[in-house]
Protein backbone atom coordinates (compact mmCIF):
# COMPACT_ATOMS: atom_id res chain seq x y z
CA UNK A 1 0.00 0.00 0.00
CA UNK A 2 3.33 2.36 0.71
CA UNK A 3 3.83 1.92 -2.74
CA UNK A 4 0.38 3.36 -4.14
CA UNK A 5 0.52 5.82 -2.26
CA UNK A 6 4.12 6.84 -3.38
CA UNK A 7 2.93 6.49 -6.76
CA UNK A 8 0.07 8.99 -5.99
CA UNK A 9 2.60 11.44 -4.43
CA UNK A 10 4.91 11.72 -7.58
CA UNK A 11 2.42 12.12 -10.02
CA UNK A 12 0.25 14.24 -7.70
CA UNK A 13 3.41 16.37 -6.99
CA UNK A 14 3.74 16.47 -10.69
CA UNK A 15 1.00 18.38 -11.39
CA UNK A 16 1.83 22.05 -10.14
CA UNK A 17 4.90 21.87 -12.15
CA UNK A 18 3.31 20.62 -15.16
CA UNK A 19 1.20 23.78 -14.89
CA UNK A 20 3.90 25.53 -14.84
CA UNK A 21 5.18 24.13 -17.59
CA UNK A 22 1.98 23.83 -19.86
CA UNK A 23 2.09 27.67 -20.22
CA UNK A 24 4.66 27.81 -22.84
CA UNK A 25 4.65 24.27 -24.41
CA UNK A 26 1.58 22.66 -26.60
CA UNK A 27 0.02 19.90 -24.48
CA UNK A 28 0.97 17.05 -26.73
CA UNK A 29 4.56 18.04 -27.22
CA UNK A 30 4.58 18.37 -23.21
CA UNK A 31 3.47 14.58 -22.70
CA UNK A 32 5.70 13.39 -25.37
CA UNK A 33 8.84 14.94 -22.79
CA UNK A 34 7.34 13.94 -20.23
CA UNK A 35 6.93 10.25 -21.29
CA UNK A 36 10.48 10.01 -22.61
CA UNK A 37 11.78 11.81 -19.36
CA UNK A 38 10.18 9.01 -17.77
CA UNK A 39 12.12 5.96 -20.06
CA UNK A 40 14.96 7.86 -20.18
CA UNK A 41 15.80 8.17 -16.37
CA UNK A 42 14.23 4.65 -16.10
CA UNK A 43 16.63 3.03 -18.20
CA UNK A 44 19.48 5.00 -16.43
CA UNK A 45 18.17 3.41 -13.59
CA UNK A 46 17.90 0.04 -14.50
CA UNK A 47 21.36 0.01 -16.19
CA UNK A 48 22.81 0.83 -13.02
CA UNK A 49 21.14 -1.29 -10.82
CA UNK A 50 22.09 -4.28 -13.19
CA UNK A 51 25.70 -2.83 -13.71
CA UNK A 52 24.60 -3.68 -17.28
CA UNK A 53 21.97 -4.89 -19.91
CA UNK A 54 20.38 -7.15 -18.41
CA UNK A 55 17.28 -9.14 -20.81
CA UNK A 56 14.03 -9.23 -19.03
CA UNK A 57 12.85 -12.42 -17.79
CA UNK A 58 8.99 -12.02 -19.14
CA UNK A 59 7.00 -15.16 -20.37
CA UNK A 60 5.97 -15.39 -23.51
CA UNK A 61 2.09 -15.42 -22.47
CA UNK A 62 2.84 -11.83 -20.88
CA UNK A 63 3.89 -9.90 -23.76
CA UNK A 64 0.46 -9.54 -25.39
CA UNK A 65 -0.19 -8.11 -21.69
CA UNK A 66 2.01 -5.73 -21.76
CA UNK A 67 1.90 -4.56 -25.68
CA UNK A 68 -1.82 -4.27 -24.59
CA UNK A 69 -1.74 -2.35 -21.58
CA UNK A 70 1.08 0.12 -24.03
CA UNK A 71 -1.04 0.30 -26.60
CA UNK A 72 -4.55 1.40 -24.54
CA UNK A 73 -2.64 3.79 -21.77
CA UNK A 74 0.69 4.67 -23.67
CA UNK A 75 -0.58 5.36 -27.05
CA UNK A 76 -4.33 5.78 -27.31
CA UNK A 77 -5.37 7.17 -23.81
CA UNK A 78 -3.00 10.61 -24.40
CA UNK A 79 -4.61 11.03 -27.82
CA UNK A 80 -8.02 10.78 -26.77
CA UNK A 81 -7.50 13.15 -23.84
CA UNK A 82 -5.67 15.51 -25.60
CA UNK A 83 -8.97 15.41 -28.37
CA UNK A 84 -11.09 16.07 -25.49
CA UNK A 85 -9.16 19.19 -23.82
CA UNK A 86 -9.95 20.20 -27.87
CA UNK A 87 -12.85 20.19 -27.45
CA UNK A 88 -13.78 20.66 -23.58
CA UNK A 89 -13.43 22.80 -20.83
CA UNK A 90 -10.36 22.29 -18.22
CA UNK A 91 -12.96 21.95 -15.21
CA UNK A 92 -14.97 19.08 -17.37
CA UNK A 93 -11.86 17.31 -18.43
CA UNK A 94 -10.77 17.34 -14.82
CA UNK A 95 -13.96 15.90 -13.33
CA UNK A 96 -13.99 13.26 -16.04
CA UNK A 97 -10.72 12.22 -15.02
CA UNK A 98 -12.11 10.27 -12.09
CA UNK A 99 -13.82 7.63 -14.03
CA UNK A 100 -10.37 6.28 -14.36
CA UNK A 101 -10.27 4.93 -10.71
CA UNK A 102 -14.12 3.61 -10.90
CA UNK A 103 -13.60 2.18 -14.29
CA UNK A 104 -10.02 -0.18 -13.11
CA UNK A 105 -12.15 -1.12 -10.20
CA UNK A 106 -15.07 -2.24 -12.27
CA UNK A 107 -12.73 -3.89 -14.80
CA UNK A 108 -10.95 -5.21 -11.73
CA UNK A 109 -14.36 -6.96 -10.41
CA UNK A 110 -16.13 -7.87 -13.09
CA UNK A 111 -13.88 -9.03 -16.01
CA UNK A 112 -10.55 -9.91 -13.52
CA UNK A 113 -12.80 -11.25 -10.78
CA UNK A 114 -10.74 -9.46 -7.96
CA UNK A 115 -12.33 -9.65 -4.09
CA UNK A 116 -14.01 -6.17 -3.43
CA UNK A 117 -15.99 -5.97 0.23
CA UNK A 118 -18.42 -3.60 1.44
CA UNK A 119 -15.27 -1.50 2.97
CA UNK A 120 -13.41 -1.28 -0.06
CA UNK A 121 -16.45 -0.19 -2.39
CA UNK A 122 -17.43 2.64 0.50
CA UNK A 123 -13.80 4.01 0.17
CA UNK A 124 -13.33 3.63 -3.34
CA UNK A 125 -17.22 6.09 -3.34
CA UNK A 126 -15.85 8.53 -0.73
CA UNK A 127 -12.62 9.07 -2.61
CA UNK A 128 -14.49 9.48 -6.16
CA UNK A 129 -16.96 11.74 -4.24
CA UNK A 130 -13.52 13.94 -2.93
CA UNK A 131 -12.52 13.99 -6.40
CA UNK A 132 -15.65 14.71 -7.23
CA UNK A 133 -15.51 17.76 -5.05
CA UNK A 134 -12.31 18.82 -5.53
CA UNK A 135 -12.94 19.21 -8.63
CA UNK A 136 -15.88 20.24 -9.36
CA UNK A 137 -16.23 23.86 -11.78
CA UNK A 138 -16.75 26.75 -9.44
CA UNK A 139 -19.05 29.77 -10.66
CA UNK A 140 -20.47 30.02 -13.98
CA UNK A 141 -20.49 26.31 -15.67
CA UNK A 142 -18.36 25.68 -18.73
CA UNK A 143 -19.86 23.86 -21.54
CA UNK A 144 -18.19 21.25 -23.74
CA UNK A 145 -19.71 19.09 -26.51
CA UNK A 146 -20.53 15.29 -26.26
CA UNK A 147 -17.54 14.08 -28.56
CA UNK A 148 -15.17 15.97 -26.24
CA UNK A 149 -16.23 14.36 -22.95
CA UNK A 150 -16.68 10.63 -24.97
CA UNK A 151 -13.15 10.94 -25.60
CA UNK A 152 -11.74 11.88 -22.06
CA UNK A 153 -14.23 8.54 -20.94
CA UNK A 154 -12.67 6.93 -23.86
CA UNK A 155 -9.44 7.91 -22.35
CA UNK A 156 -10.26 6.83 -18.96
CA UNK A 157 -11.22 3.46 -20.15
CA UNK A 158 -7.78 2.99 -21.93
CA UNK A 159 -6.12 3.58 -18.55
CA UNK A 160 -8.55 1.22 -16.68
CA UNK A 161 -7.42 -1.33 -19.18
CA UNK A 162 -3.85 -0.51 -19.23
CA UNK A 163 -4.42 -0.68 -15.11
CA UNK A 164 -6.03 -4.14 -15.32
CA UNK A 165 -3.69 -5.49 -18.04
CA UNK A 166 -0.50 -4.11 -16.45
CA UNK A 167 -1.80 -6.02 -13.65
CA UNK A 168 -0.81 -9.46 -15.70
CA UNK A 169 2.48 -8.68 -15.78
CA UNK A 170 3.20 -6.69 -12.50
CA UNK A 171 5.56 -9.87 -11.01
CA UNK A 172 8.38 -9.10 -13.40
CA UNK A 173 10.89 -5.83 -13.26
CA UNK A 174 8.62 -2.85 -13.24
CA UNK A 175 11.19 -0.44 -14.22
CA UNK A 176 11.50 -2.55 -17.50
CA UNK A 177 7.93 -2.04 -17.41
CA UNK A 178 7.28 1.11 -16.65
CA UNK A 179 10.48 2.26 -19.02
CA UNK A 180 8.90 0.55 -22.04
CA UNK A 181 5.78 2.15 -21.55
CA UNK A 182 7.84 5.68 -21.24
CA UNK A 183 9.68 5.12 -24.67
CA UNK A 184 6.46 4.26 -26.79
CA UNK A 185 4.42 7.06 -25.49
CA UNK A 186 6.96 8.99 -25.39
CA UNK A 187 8.22 8.68 -28.58
CA UNK A 188 4.27 8.81 -30.04
CA UNK A 189 3.33 12.01 -28.41
CA UNK A 190 6.65 13.88 -29.51
CA UNK A 191 6.07 12.60 -32.77
CA UNK A 192 2.57 13.57 -33.26
CA UNK A 193 3.26 17.20 -31.82
CA UNK A 194 6.24 17.64 -33.93
CA UNK A 195 4.00 16.49 -37.19
CA UNK A 196 1.08 18.92 -36.13
CA UNK A 197 3.51 21.83 -36.22
CA UNK A 198 5.10 22.10 -32.73
CA UNK A 199 8.79 22.91 -32.22
CA UNK A 200 10.86 22.08 -29.64
CA UNK A 201 11.34 24.41 -26.00
CA UNK A 202 14.56 25.90 -24.97
CA UNK A 203 16.37 23.19 -23.73
CA UNK A 204 16.29 24.28 -19.95
CA UNK A 205 12.78 23.71 -20.33
CA UNK A 206 13.13 20.33 -22.52
CA UNK A 207 15.08 19.62 -19.22
CA UNK A 208 12.47 20.70 -16.84
CA UNK A 209 9.82 18.75 -18.05
CA UNK A 210 12.23 15.44 -19.15
CA UNK A 211 13.02 15.94 -14.99
CA UNK A 212 9.00 15.91 -14.08
CA UNK A 213 8.18 13.24 -16.26
CA UNK A 214 11.13 11.20 -14.71
CA UNK A 215 9.65 11.50 -11.02
CA UNK A 216 6.21 11.84 -11.86
CA UNK A 217 5.31 9.46 -14.78
CA UNK A 218 8.44 7.11 -14.24
CA UNK A 219 8.95 6.64 -10.93
CA UNK A 220 5.41 7.19 -10.04
CA UNK A 221 4.49 4.44 -12.85
CA UNK A 222 7.43 1.69 -11.46
CA UNK A 223 6.17 1.83 -8.03
CA UNK A 224 2.55 1.80 -9.17
CA UNK A 225 3.52 -1.51 -11.05
CA UNK A 226 5.20 -2.92 -7.19
CA UNK A 227 1.68 -1.66 -5.67
CA UNK A 228 -0.28 -3.86 -8.59
CA UNK A 229 1.92 -6.57 -7.64
CA UNK A 230 0.80 -6.40 -3.73
CA UNK A 231 -2.47 -4.78 -4.01
CA UNK A 232 -4.47 -5.88 -7.43
CA UNK A 233 -5.85 -3.30 -9.46
CA UNK A 234 -8.90 -1.84 -7.43
CA UNK A 235 -6.86 -1.43 -4.22
CA UNK A 236 -4.14 0.44 -6.41
CA UNK A 237 -6.43 2.82 -8.63
CA UNK A 238 -8.41 3.61 -5.14
CA UNK A 239 -4.89 4.88 -3.53
CA UNK A 240 -3.87 6.49 -6.39
CA UNK A 241 -7.09 8.50 -6.86
CA UNK A 242 -5.79 10.11 -3.79
CA UNK A 243 -3.37 12.14 -6.60
CA UNK A 244 -5.31 14.92 -7.37
CA UNK A 245 -5.64 15.79 -4.03
CA UNK A 246 -2.01 15.42 -3.11
CA UNK A 247 -1.66 17.48 -6.06
CA UNK A 248 -3.98 20.18 -4.97
CA UNK A 249 -2.63 20.27 -1.34
CA UNK A 250 1.05 21.08 -3.47
CA UNK A 251 -0.55 23.73 -5.68
CA UNK A 252 -1.16 25.47 -2.41
CA UNK A 253 2.04 25.51 -1.17
CA UNK A 254 3.88 25.55 -4.59
CA UNK A 255 1.67 27.96 -6.30
CA UNK A 256 -0.19 29.45 -3.22
CA UNK A 257 -3.64 28.85 -4.92
CA UNK A 258 -6.10 29.88 -2.86
CA UNK A 259 -8.67 27.46 -1.03
CA UNK A 260 -12.35 26.79 0.00
CA UNK A 261 -14.60 24.71 1.76
CA UNK A 262 -15.16 22.21 -1.36
CA UNK A 263 -11.41 21.72 -0.75
CA UNK A 264 -11.63 20.93 3.25
CA UNK A 265 -14.98 18.61 2.40
CA UNK A 266 -12.63 16.44 -0.59
CA UNK A 267 -9.89 16.32 2.07
CA UNK A 268 -12.08 14.96 4.51
CA UNK A 269 -13.95 12.81 2.10
CA UNK A 270 -10.69 11.28 0.31
CA UNK A 271 -8.82 10.60 3.90
CA UNK A 272 -11.88 8.53 5.33
CA UNK A 273 -11.60 6.74 1.98
CA UNK A 274 -8.01 6.27 2.44
CA UNK A 275 -8.43 4.79 6.16
CA UNK A 276 -11.27 2.40 5.14
CA UNK A 277 -8.57 0.74 2.48
CA UNK A 278 -5.84 0.53 5.13
CA UNK A 279 -7.45 -0.58 8.34
CA UNK A 280 -9.02 -3.33 5.47
CA UNK A 281 -8.66 -6.79 7.14
CA UNK A 282 -9.47 -9.33 4.27
CA UNK A 283 -9.13 -13.15 5.85
CA UNK A 284 -10.14 -16.43 5.19
CA UNK A 285 -9.23 -20.39 3.95
CA UNK A 286 -8.14 -20.40 0.12
CA UNK A 287 -6.53 -22.83 -1.99
CA UNK A 288 -3.19 -21.77 -3.93
CA UNK A 289 -2.84 -24.55 -6.66
CA UNK A 290 0.62 -25.41 -7.92
CA UNK A 291 2.24 -22.85 -9.95
CA UNK A 292 5.58 -22.06 -11.38
CA UNK A 293 6.62 -18.68 -11.81
CA UNK A 294 9.48 -16.13 -11.67
CA UNK A 295 9.31 -12.56 -9.96
CA UNK A 296 11.38 -10.95 -6.72
CA UNK A 297 10.01 -12.32 -3.40
CA UNK A 298 11.75 -13.27 0.12
CA UNK A 299 11.60 -16.92 1.80
CA UNK A 300 8.15 -16.21 3.30
CA UNK A 301 5.34 -18.60 3.97
CA UNK A 302 4.69 -18.78 0.22
CA UNK A 303 8.21 -19.40 -0.69
CA UNK A 304 9.66 -22.46 0.92
CA UNK A 305 11.88 -24.03 -1.47
CA UNK A 306 15.03 -25.24 -2.34
CA UNK A 307 18.05 -23.50 -4.55
CA UNK A 308 19.10 -25.54 -7.57
CA UNK A 309 21.66 -23.16 -7.41
CA UNK A 310 24.35 -21.28 -5.00
CA UNK A 311 23.11 -18.77 -3.27
CA UNK A 312 24.52 -15.80 -1.24
CA UNK A 313 21.46 -15.52 0.81
CA UNK A 314 20.88 -11.87 -0.02
CA UNK A 315 16.78 -11.42 0.11
CA UNK A 316 14.89 -10.24 -2.06
CA UNK A 317 16.30 -12.43 -5.28
CA UNK A 318 14.66 -13.21 -8.36
CA UNK A 319 14.70 -16.72 -9.63
CA UNK A 320 11.74 -19.55 -11.42
CA UNK A 321 10.29 -21.50 -8.59
CA UNK A 322 7.29 -23.73 -8.02
CA UNK A 323 4.63 -24.12 -5.51
CA UNK A 324 3.33 -26.83 -4.23
CA UNK A 325 -0.83 -26.62 -4.06
CA UNK A 326 -1.50 -25.36 -0.46
CA UNK A 327 -4.85 -24.77 1.88
CA UNK A 328 -3.98 -22.18 4.65
CA UNK A 329 -5.57 -19.19 6.38
CA UNK A 330 -3.65 -15.78 7.28
CA UNK A 331 -5.07 -12.23 6.04
CA UNK A 332 -4.29 -11.42 2.24
CA UNK A 333 -4.43 -9.03 -0.68
CA UNK A 334 -5.25 -10.14 -3.88
CA UNK A 335 -1.49 -10.47 -4.95
CA UNK A 336 0.64 -12.38 -7.33
CA UNK A 337 -0.42 -15.29 -4.69
CA UNK A 338 -3.91 -14.64 -3.96
CA UNK A 339 -6.25 -14.27 -7.11
CA UNK A 340 -8.54 -16.62 -6.20
CA UNK A 341 -12.75 -16.65 -6.58
CA UNK A 342 -14.58 -15.83 -3.65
Amino acid sequence: MLAALAAALLFGASTPFAKVLVAGVPPILLAGLLYLGSATGLWVVRLVRDRGWRPVRLARAEWPWLAGAIASGGVLGPILLMYGLSRSSAADVSLLLNLEAVLTALLAWVAFHENADRRIVLGMALIVAGGVVLCWPRGAAAHGDLPGALAVAGACLCWAIDNNLTRKVSASDPLFIAATKGLVAGSTNLGLSLALGATLPPPAVVAAAMGVGFAGYGVSLALFVVALRGLGAARTGAYFSTAPFIGAALAILVLHEPVGAPFWVAALLMATGVWLHLTEHHEHEHVHEALTHTHAHRHDPHHQHAHAFAWDGLEPHSHEHHHEPVRHTHPHYPDVHHRHRH
